[in-house]
């Protein structure tokens, strides 16, 4: 078995990479259709916040109290029988076979696997377990006595955040590990930041301002859809 210091990192972004689709506006459809909020008011915000993101000015702040804002009365407990029907409605028919597969042929090569990704921790963190990844890095949340209070805890993990957490991972590893060797996968242009960070960024189904950057830049350009 490799040592950990002599694995190269193989990270992945999670929502329209992986998964074909967007777990957090996922997310928001799932509580529309199990009647957990207001319909009309609630597709209104959530699409508002998508469309955001996709022109990669997200206010991720706002979005994730938005997003938050019916488990806060939750308890771990609760939020758990929430999350599971959630992940059998909504992320395992999006999950891709061939996101499957790239994640298994790095694990398999011995690169040391990372799933990061803007999306917060409280949906990505079972996704992240399907995909057998060595580590998530995600949106951090704050609890305050066992129950979310819709506010990020930290760094965001959104454009230069992923940037900065992922180095501050790095940073604690004794030994550590290298960005000039990684490989980095990802469909978005928010992503940029952290794609100009390693020796193989990977555009993966690209929204179009990262596929012109991409073919700009002589990228690889990968898609994971059947």
């Amino acid at each position: 078995m490799q040592s950990i210091s002599s694995r190269k990192l193989a990270l992945f972004d999670l929502d329209n990479t992986l998964l074909e689709g967007d777990s957090d506006h996922a997310w928001g459809e799932f509580l529309i259709s199990n009647n957990l909020v207001e319909e009309e008011a609630h597709r209104e915000k959530n699409d508002h916040f998508y469309d955001q993101y996709k022109q990669g000015a997200l206010d991720i702040h706002g979005y994730v109290a938005f997003t938050l804002e019916p488990v806060i009365p939750l308890d771990s407990t609760q939020r758990a029988k929430l999350l599971a029907e959630f992940m059998q409605q909504s992320v395992e028919p999006i999950i891709l076979d061939k996101g499957r597969e790239l994640v298994r042929t790095h694990l398999e090569a011995g690169d040391f696997c990372i799933i990061i990704t803007a999306t917060n921790e409280f949906i990505s963190a079972p996704i992240a377990k399907l995909f057998d990844v060595d580590l998530l890095i995600a949106t951090e949340l704050q609890t305050s006595d066992d129950r979310y209070n819709g506010k990020i805890s930290g760094t965001p993990c959104y454009q230069d955040g992923k940037v900065s957490k992922l180095n501050a991972w790095i940073n604690q590893q004794e030994n550590r590990f290298n960005l000039s060797d990684a490989v980095f996968y990802s469909d978005s242009i928010n992503d940029l930041p952290l794609l100009q960070e390693v020796a193989t960024p990977v555009a993966v189904d690209p929204d179009q301002k990262l596929r012109d950057k991409a073919k700009s830049e002589g990228w690889k350009i990968l898609t994971l859809r059947n």
